[in-house]
């Protein structure tokens, strides 16, 4: 078993290595004006996550890895980007966004369904640092879930923004219409590689039983242009 172990971290380490020297190509998007500009973040952990009381919120919980390890999604669009997309999703809609790092899992159904836990109004968004995505609702099943988008190389700035939207929109009690996504029956078998590896980094932060955190995140434009 020792062996074996050894000889996958060896894979995952050669793997990651070649993958560093790759560079891959964003899908083209129709965000925001200033949504292609790149995002750096500034996380700061303020505590523990505490239940929300307001029920114009929706808690945003990030991976145990998120913007550790790597800083952009598994076809290199900006983790920073990213967040910020569904961010104003949901501020455009009237709500709040309020974001917790949790990192008791790194299963995106479960973190999504701890936010859902902790957000005022019940709604809550899970995201991996790799992009994978979920809406939840605190009163499903982990395993159920609002809206999955599994199949992270296919997801625009466009779709985070939208993914914002309509938890937001669902946080006000209203049933939007799903967020569309491309289906690319290519996507796996081309990324399994990478998804293995970030995965396999991912999980090296979980610590079981470990509280959410509660999260500052302020945004600042790579480069400081």
């Amino acid at each position: 078993m020792v062996k074996t172990e050894s000889l996958v971290e060896q894979i995952v380490k050669e793997v990651l290595k070649k993958l560093e020297n790759v560079e891959i190509a964003a899908p083209a998007t129709q965000s925001s004006d200033d949504a292609n500009q790149e995002w750096e973040m500034i996380i700061e952990e303020i505590g523990e996550a505490k239940q929300g009381v307001n029920v114009d919120e929706v808690v945003i919980g990030v991976s145990p890895g998120f913007y550790i390890k790597f800083k952009k999604n598994i076809i290199g669009i900006p983790l920073g980007n990213i967040l910020r997309e569904i961010i104003s999703g949901i501020t455009e809609q009237g709500l709040k966004a309020r974001i917790v790092r949790v990192k008791h899992t790194a299963d995106v159904s479960f973190i999504g369904h701890t936010a859902a836990k902790l957000s005022g109004s019940g709604i809550g968004i899970g995201i991996q640092s790799r992009g994978t995505t979920v809406i939840h609702q605190k009163d499903l099943q982990p395993l159920n879930n609002l809206e999955l988008f599994p199949q992270a190389p296919v997801l625009t700035l466009e779709t985070y923004r939208a993914i914002g939207r309509n938890a937001a929109l669902y946080a006000k009690g209203e049933s939007p219409t799903p967020v569309p996504v491309v289906n690319d029956q290519m996507a796996r078998p081309k990324f399994q590689a990478k998804a293995a590896v970030m995965h396999n980094f991912e999980t090296k932060y979980v610590q079981p039983g470990a509280k959410p955190i509660e999260l500052k995140v302020s945004f600042a434009r790579k480069g400081g242009k």
